[in-house]
């Protein structure tokens, strides 16, 4: 599990609203149009047909996204083993501490694991807005290519990458160009109103559950009838990956009509980029600073609400991050073993997200995050403490059942702040905290992992949510 998994693994729907929605609730009316009062409910009502066209280009997407979390702890005990350039430099280059704290070689492969997770998730940070801003101005489905072609490229990269340099290059492509997910959450924006939205977006959670409940199988498919002793073991799935991209270039193609008419689009280019740097300036996401005209009080409510939301994803994106490694070093999990694990969190997460959070009524929403994010500091420690299997899936399923509630309320809480217009400018900065968030933490906990141990680092990070879940138990909103 990881990133980017953005950004990735972005259980909430909602909380994956990009700096684009805001650019396309115009200022200027403070509701939606109403739609014409000749149409009936059920039209009124209906799911664009566009929605479900991003469905199935977001689920090719994870689907090959996916695929490589149970291959990583593999693929870089490959380059451990058989990389001697950059590998070998960078492993050579901390020789002398590794020796000093006592970490074993094997465990440099959870450090450099994540490195690249951070970097990946960084780069996602980075070009969302961008991305963002270039399709206010240039146009949405333009845009979409773009970003797809680049994934397209990294797959394509990573299947002939027989040395670490050439997988950081895939890897740093892939992150660069994972602004779809932001992109798709503004094209639903704009085919949507205010009475079918949820249901557009709902889509998009059923494409993230569905993707990492079925990518992780496939990628471990492939794991399990290669030859991880030959050169390139991992082509197939990369290969297999990259098809399924190009797969979706040709349906963007033929299937996806722009969204953004020209004359509804941002008319100077600097100003589209000059506002999406509010969505990259550390100072301005805390501060939401995009947010104009809001009480004193709302302001200081939302910068609290910021702060603990990056607080509880710095911690778990870094646990999260680390766990596949925990599973391949310490419990000797194959991929199949690994990927049977994503299958019942993911599952676990669907279901509820599916049959509770969405019906949760309002005045839950702040008890149920609160619960969640209490949950997920015991479900941290018997991770740390287990040394069995059934202990193990006991901690990650507490883990899911927490994840299944966090971020989804603690983003439903955040969207209540602000007139409609400004309401994707408030989540458009809270996703990018997000995003800030998953881009420092694998690091941080990939490096204690590498210092001190697994144990140390579970334990001493289920301790530290503790902080979060007390921030917003406490917070008057």
């Amino acid at each position: 599990m990881t990133y980017n998994l953005d950004e990735l693994k972005k259980r909430s729907v909602v909380a994956s609203t990009s700096h684009n929605i805001s650019n396309n609730l115009k200022p200027a009316p403070k509701h939606e149009k109403v739609p014409e009062s000749g149409k009936t409910i059920t039209e009124i009502t209906r799911t664009h047909r566009t929605a479900y066209i991003i469905f199935v280009s977001l689920l090719l997407d994870l689907l090959a996204f996916t695929m490589i979390l149970p291959l990583l702890p593999s693929l870089l005990e490959y380059y451990r083993k058989n990389d001697n350039q950059l590998y070998g430099y960078l492993a050579n280059s901390i020789k002398q501490f590794q020796l000093w704290i006592g970490a074993p070689e094997r465990f440099t492969s959870v450090l450099f694991g994540g490195a690249l997770g951070s970097m990946f998730s960084f780069l996602q940070f980075l070009s969302s807005p961008i991305v963002g801003a270039l399709s206010d101005y240039y146009g949405r489905k333009p845009l979409m290519l773009l970003c797809a072609t680049g994934i397209a490229a990294s797959y394509g990269i990573w299947a002939y990458s027989e040395s670490f340099l050439l997988f950081v290059i895939a890897r740093f492509v892939g992150g660069i160009s994972k602004g779809n997910v932001s992109l798709c959450m503004a094209v639903i924006t704009d085919v949507s109103n205010q009475q079918n939205r949820g249901k557009a977006m709902a889509l998009v959670g059923i494409a993230f559950s569905l993707g990492f409940i079925a990518g992780p199988m496939i990628g471990a498919t492939f794991s399990r009838f290669s030859d991880k002793t030959g050169t390139l073991w991992f082509f197939a799935p990369a290969m297999f990956a990259m098809l399924l991209a190009v797969a979706d270039i040709l349906f963007l193609v033929l299937c996806l009509k722009e969204t953004l008419p020209k004359e509804k689009r941002s008319t100077r280019i600097i100003n589209s980029l000059s506002h999406a740097i509010d969505h990259i300036s550390i100072r301005a996401l805390f501060r939401f600073s995009a947010v104009e005209n809001l009480s004193q009080k709302d302001v200081r409510s939302l910068r609290r609400l910021g702060v603990t939301y990056f607080l509880y994803l710095f911690l778990y994106s870094g646990l999260e991050f680390t766990v596949t490694f925990l599973m391949y070093h310490k419990f000797g999990y194959t991929s199949i073993d690994q990927a049977k694990m994503f299958l019942t969190t993911g599952v676990l997460m669907a279901l509820l997200q599916g049959s509770v959070v969405r019906r949760l009524p309002d005045r839950l929403v702040k008890t149920s995050a609160v619960f969640g994010l209490y949950l997920i500091i015991p479900a941290f420690i018997i991770v740390g403490l287990a040394e069995s299997s059934p202990v193990l899936y006991l901690g990650m399923i507490l883990f899911a059942i927490s994840t299944a509630f966090v971020v989804t309320c603690m983003t439903t809480i955040t969207s209540k702040y602000g007139d409609f217009h400004q309401k994707g400018t408030v989540l458009g900065v809270f996703r990018s905290l997000g995003a800030l968030a998953r881009a420092v933490g694998p690091i941080v906990a990939s490096m204690a992992f590498w210092s001190v141990g697994a144990r140390f680092t579970y334990i001493a990070g289920g301790i530290l949510l503790l902080w979060p879940a007390l921030m917003l138990q406490y917070l008057k909103l």
